[in-house]
């Protein structure tokens, strides 16, 4: 009897012991699913991130190429004008010497 009472606790420190170990192995676990969604959470942001970032660079790109065209036609609109003045003066000089 006096060997069963030490058997016995024996027995019940290593099952406290045990539940102790599932506990923290559930523990880290959870812990562990958890950093994995925090992590397919950043991945997923990111590519969204980089989405954005190229839909808002194709926007600017798209800004700057009219903004271009826009000047280069005021450009070549001032360029005609500049030709049909001087044409304009050379009229005036001619009607002017006849």
């Amino acid at each position: 009897m006096k060997k069963l009472i030490p058997v016995v606790l024996a027995a019940f420190v290593l099952l406290g012991c045990d539940k102790e170990k599932a506990a923290i192995d559930n523990n880290a676990d959870a812990t562990k699913t958890a950093i994995d969604v925090k992590k397919d959470a950043v991945d997923v942001a990111a590519k969204d991130a980089k989405k954005q970032t190229d839909a808002d660079a194709a926007i600017e790109k798209a800004k700057i190429d009219a903004n271009k065209a826009a000047t280069q036609a005021q450009l070549d609109a001032d360029k005609k004008k500049a030709d049909a003045k001087a044409e304009l003066e050379k009229a005036k000089l001619d009607a002017e010497k006849k």
